[in-house]
């Protein structure tokens, strides 16, 4: 029973319950006083119109004739429910249709409530005592007998109703606890094996929109992002090992044979220059990491502000337009103001920079690289970098935005293959997407993010042309 009680879903109910049970008190008994008192009232005034007529006939003809007034009354009511009984100092009975005063009835003037006999029959009755000229005493009632029934009757009902209700409760309880239980129960399940270390393993969910499935899916949400993060700590560590296990046996081995050939001046520096190089390679690649690991952080989120798309793509120009140009690569800038994004713009403008600077590693002398903005819909903006290099294998795509993967079409050239994984990365922060499409030939990279209305972009465009 302690193990029930303790159960969310039968405790809920049991408030419900006792909620449903105190407001239906609550509506009855308002109920209740409010015609309790309306008849108590339209009684209290029959009342006082039998003794007000009582009284002025007492005034007018006597004794006497308040007797005859309380006879005549009686004679109306053969159904006894009213009570009249005029009595002298002594308290006998000058008229009425009782043997006497009743015992618990003060001569008190005022109102009282009494059990009377009547016919035999005990009958809660409304009475008043009045105290008339020439020291009598007169008591006037009417039956109540009924509406205490009814508030029997009613309380009664209500005890009846409150412990169906708590019942109910209880059994409903029972039942919400089962079948929450049943999915509670299948998520711990899951739950469990994830914490042994299958990742892969996912809540399961039955389509049907309720908060168990919003849960489950947000929780798969969660594995996922886990999931990807751990493997990208993993395929980051395995890359680590491998592809700085080169660049620092090459090291080790130009600084040793200085060591041990011990060359000449000239030809020493030329040696350290290298390995200087190499450092400068290391400390790249340890910079990218961090740099990833703080976007994925979402450290970055707190510099987010508004980003104008044609500021950043001009810089991109200024920056690499001159490099481009002098390989006689044509180079075209075409952003229109007024397409902003809510953003981190230093991040952003790397991101672009990193696609601009893969088309210009890939694409050929005499080939072409175009940097273009444009609305995709009312609530995304698209940066596309399009180049008529190589391109990449549609088998490579969805490989070549992971961490030190480098495609096939890189051959010689540098890089160490995070280029792609921060644009990705940067992506993914600012709730955009990127894309690798074909540009036939070449690659088409579309980086798509939420665009932030501002006001309505004109038709200007800049444009940076080489080559």
């Amino acid at each position: 029973m302690l193990r029930l009680w303790r159960s969310t879903s039968v405790r809920l109910a049991l408030g419900f319950a006792a909620l449903f049970v105190a407001s239906s008190l609550l509506l009855v008994g308002l109920v209740w006083w409010g015609t309790a008192d309306y008849l108590d009232r339209e009684t209290a005034a029959v009342i006082r119109a039998d003794i007000r007529g009582i009284e002025d006939d007492l005034r007018f003809r006597g004794a006497a004739g308040a007797g005859e007034t309380i006879r005549e009354r009686l004679a109306r009511s053969p159904d006894r429910r009213a009570v009249y009984l005029l009595a002298g100092a002594d308290l006998r009975p000058v008229a009425g249709n009782l043997p006497g005063w009743p015992e618990d009835v003060p001569v008190k003037p005022g109102w009282y409530q009494r059990v009377l006999s009547l016919d035999e029959e005990p009958r809660l009755m409304q009475l008043e005592v009045t105290a008339l000229p020439g020291r009598l005493h007169l008591l006037v009632g009417r039956d109540i007998q009924d509406r205490a029934e009814i508030r029997t009757l009613i309380l009664d009902s209500l005890a009846w109703a409150a412990s169906g209700a708590f019942v109910i409760a209880i059994l409903g309880g029972i039942l919400v606890r089962r079948a929450v239980l049943r999915r509670v129960e299948i998520i711990n399940r899951a739950a469990t094996a994830i914490v042994q270390g299958d990742l892969s393993r996912r809540l399961p969910t039955r389509d049907t929109s309720d908060e168990f499935d919003q849960l489950a899916q947000t929780i798969n949400l969660m594995l996922r992002q886990i999931e990807r993060l751990i493997d990208g700590v993993r395929n980051t560590s395995n890359a680590i090992a491998h592809d700085l296990r080169t660049p620092l046996a090459e090291l080790r081995a130009r600084l040793e044979s200085i060591i041990r050939h011990r060359p000449p001046t000239e030809a020493a520096l030329d040696e350290i220059n290298q390995a200087v190089a190499d450092i400068d390679r290391l400390i790249g690649i340890f910079n990218a990491l961090l740099r990833l690991a703080e976007i994925d952080s979402g450290m970055r989120r707190s510099g987010f502000r508004t980003v104008e798309l044609a500021e950043i793509t001009t810089e991109i120009a200024e920056l690499y337009g001159p490099l481009i140009e002098e390989k006689g690569t044509a180079f075209a800038v075409d952003v229109p103001e007024g397409l902003t994004v809510s953003g981190d713009p230093f991040l952003l403008a790397e991101a672009v920079g990193n696609l601009v600077d893969n088309a210009a590693k890939y694409t050929p002398g005499d080939g072409a690289i175009t940097v273009a903005a444009r609305r995709a819909g009312e609530r995304r903006v698209e940066i596309v970098v399009a180049d008529n290099g190589p391109g990449i294998d549609d088998a490579e795509k969805s490989s070549v935005t992971e961490r030190f993967y480098r495609g096939r079409a890189a051959g010689g050239t540098g890089g160490v293959g995070l280029g792609l994984s921060v644009v990705e990365a940067v992506a993914r922060l600012h709730g955009g997407a990127l894309t690798l499409r074909d540009n036939h030939p070449g690659l088409r990279a579309i980086l798509a993010l939420p665009v932030e209305e501002t006001a309505p972009a004109a038709g200007a465009a800049a444009a940076v042309d080489g080559g």
